[in-house]
Formats: structure tokens, C-alpha cells, sequence
């Protein structure tokens, strides 16, 4: 290895602190070096308001930047700048000194910004005739394009999140649905597609949306989205419906009614989600479609077992709230009961466990598994 001078840079003073280190993860690594030997593209966004800690976005997956010390300062070292003649060729410039590196972990996307942003501008029935763009001057509008940019989530699961939260982009504007319209859209639907005697796995798009804007008065541009949410909309014109997801958002429609405060019993509840779905979707009818919604609770008295409507979209995003509220709720929780309440604040199962195992004990009473809360809470 040839020997070389080292020696400080001219503009070290404003270089200081200006430099770096990011560890990458194997799977980015990967990534990079298959963009590099295509000659591909390979976008990595840093997004974060000054009041947020900031996340590393690829296309798909968000990833928490956390700053971990090191026992030994690395030097940030280049070649002499092309403009000084003061150098020879065995001179390298020290351009600053790094005592930590920036790890990069998996995490959800952080959309609760984006929900609290949409609050209170629900589109339902009353904006049918907006079919204009409306004037930016006239009205406060949050849009696509500043999603993406302010909120902590790639394009992918920015996107994801549109469709789960069934937000729809109205003229580059976004605006939540209501649910009960979005449930009075999908029941036209339904309707719609006995009526012209088409079929759920392959309906033509053109025949519904416009049955459903020239009858129903339901605008294209909401009913694409919806189909789209709801199904698969092929190149060749067709929609493939997602039968669970119907059923689900219809099932989550009646149950709305009944919070914990005015449950409704579990046999009337099913009775009356087989008669939204129809004949033909009933016996698909099934709990588990609607699970990290509601409550289940058993009475002593009428040994009847009664539901409540309970969304995990409604619990805090920071786990140590979250599992705070639901051990308020209830006591103690069956695993297959509580992690649907965890899926919106672990990556994974794996993820899932280990808040499981910081924030619950587990209690083994005749071969069944209990969490139960710990003493404290720590963030």
C-alpha cells in the first residue's frame, strides 16, 4: 500500500460535522448493486419535518434512522481538489471526522400526520356534483403531491395506505370517503351487478361505473377508486372483486352503530351482515374478516355473547399507549385476540413478539396463553 501525506482541508472549519456514515441494511445493498449493474435508477428519500425523527425511504419500504456511537473517529478522506496546485499526487485532504454511524431499521410507515391532516374533510353524497376542480384559492387542499412528500412513507406504502384508509384522490385533492356512503356505494354495486347479471370475478368496469353514475349518481372518478380498492382492474377493462374486503367493509358498516357503549348481540349482528351481502355472499360471512375491529364479550346473565365496534385505527401509534389503552379495555388478551391491534405498529410477526414480550406478561392457565399488562410502561 503506497504511503500518503495527509493534510487538512483548506475549508475544513465550514466541512465540520457535514459528512455521514450510513450503515445499509443486506436487502439495500442488494438493491444498489443490481441498480448499478442495470444502470437503473435508485432513489433513497430522507423525510422528516423538524419536529420528526427522520426516516430513509426506498420505493417500498420505510426504515428508522437511528445514530450509534463508535469507539474510534473515522476520517473522511478525498483526493485534492482538481483547482489546488499546492498538492502533490501522494497528498490525500482530511475533509472531516465521524464518531458515529447512522443505522437504518425497518419500521411502519408513519401515517397518523396524513389522517390528523384529512380530518373533517370527508367527501359523501353532498360533493356528487363536484365534478370541477375545485379552485385552490377557495378551499384549504391537501394533495397527492404534498403527500408524498411530507408524509414518513414511501410511494408503495403511501399508496397502501390510500386504499386502507380508502382515501380517494379527488382532482390531485385527498379526501377520506365517508363511510356510510362508501357503504351505500358498495351495496349499489351489488345491486348493480345482479341487475345487468354480471359477474363478481369478471365484470366489465365501463358497465358499472357508468350504471352506477347515469342511476345512482355515483361520480367515475369515485367509483374507480373503489372498485379499485376493492378488487383487481385489469388492462383489458374487467374488475375482479375482492369478496373478503366487500364483505369486511360491509360487516364494519353495521358494527359502527355499536360501540362499547351500545353493543349489539353477535347472532343479530350476523343476521343482519348476511342480509347486506346477499344470498350469494352470506355464507362467506365470517368474524375474522372484521378482526382488529371489535370486541367480543360473553354475558353471565343471558349467556349471550355481544359484539362492539373497536378500530385499531383508533389507538395511539406509540406502543407503549397503544397496549396501555387495550389492557384498559381488557384485562387480559389471547394472542389470536390482540394481534390484530398490533399489525398497524410491527413490520411483522416477528416485530410483533418482541412488543409482546416488552410490554405484556404471559400467563399460562390450563394450556391457554394470557397477556396481561406489565407494572409500567416505558416508551
Amino acid at each position: 500500500m503506497p504511503d500518503s501525506d495527509l493534510h487538512f482541508s483548506p475549508a475544513s472549519a465550514e466541512e465540520a460535522a457535514s459528512y455521514k456514515l450510513v450503515e445499509l441494511p443486506k436487502e439495500l445493498v442488494s438493491l444498489l448493486e443490481t441498480a448499478v449493474q442495470n444502470s437503473e435508477p435508485f432513489n433513497l428519500a430522507i423525510k422528516g419535518d423538524p419536529t420528526e425523527d427522520a426516516v430513509l425511504c426506498t420505493n417500498d419500504k420505510t426504515y428508522s434512522i437511528r445514530a450509534v456511537n463508535l469507539s474510534n473517529t473515522l476520517l473522511v478522506v478525498t483526493p485534492p481538489p482538481d483547482t489546488a496546485h499546492d498538492f502533490s499526487d501522494e497528498v490525500v485532504v482530511i475533509r472531516d471526522q465521524v464518531n458515529e454511524i447512522l443505522e437504518l431499521t425497518p419500521t411502519v410507515p408513519r401515517i397518523q400526520k396524513l389522517v390528523s391532516l384529512l380530518r373533517g374533510r370527508e367527501y359523501d353524497e353532498t360533493n356528487e356534483d363536484d365534478d370541477e376542480a375545485a379552485d385552490p384559492q377557495e378551499t384549504l387542499r391537501y394533495t397527492y403531491r404534498q403527500a408524498r412528500e411530507e408524509i414518513q412513507a414511501s410511494d408503495a406504502e403511501l399508496d397502501e395506505c390510500l386504499r386502507r384508509k380508502r382515501i380517494l384522490n379527488i382532482h390531485n385533492e385527498l379526501r377520506p370517503i365517508a363511510p356510510t356512503y362508501l357503504n351505500n356505494v358498495l351495496q349499489l354495486t351489488l345491486n348493480v351487478l345482479v341487475s345487468l347479471s354480471l359477474s363478481h370475478s369478471a365484470a366489465s368496469v365501463d358497465r358499472l361505473t357508468g350504471e352506477l353514475q347515469r342511476e345512482h349518481e355515483v361520480p367515475r372518478v369515485v367509483s374507480l377508486q373503489v372498485l379499485g380498492w376493492f378488487g383487481e382492474l385489469s388492462k383489458a377493462g374487467m374488475w375482479k372483486m375482492n369478496v373478503d374486503e366487500v364483505l369486511s367493509e360491509l360487516g364494519l358498516g353495521i358494527l359502527r352503530d355499536h360501540k362499547q357503549n351500545n353493543p349489539i348481540e353477535k347472532e343479530v349482528f350476523m343476521d343482519k351482515w348476511r342480509d347486506a351481502v346477499g344470498d350469494t355472499f352470506a355464507d362467506r360471512v365470517e368474524l375474522r374478516l372484521i378482526a382488529g375491529n371489535y370486541l367480543e364479550r360473553s354475558s353471565g346473565i343471558t349467556d349471550k355473547d355481544t359484539l362492539s365496534y373497536f378500530p385499531a385505527s383508533d389507538l395511539p401509534t406509540e406502543p407503549a399507549a397503544r397496549f396501555s389503552d387495550l389492557f384498559l379495555t381488557r384485562p387480559r388478551w389471547k394472542v389470536e385476540e390482540i394481534s390484530p391491534f398490533l399489525s398497524e405498529i410491527a413490520v411483522d410477526n416477528k416485530e410483533r413478539d418482541k412488543l409482546l414480550l416488552k410490554y405484556c406478561r404471559a400467563v399460562n392457565e390450563a394450556g391457554v396463553v394470557w397477556y396481561t399488562a406489565r407494572a409500567q410502561y416505558n416508551g
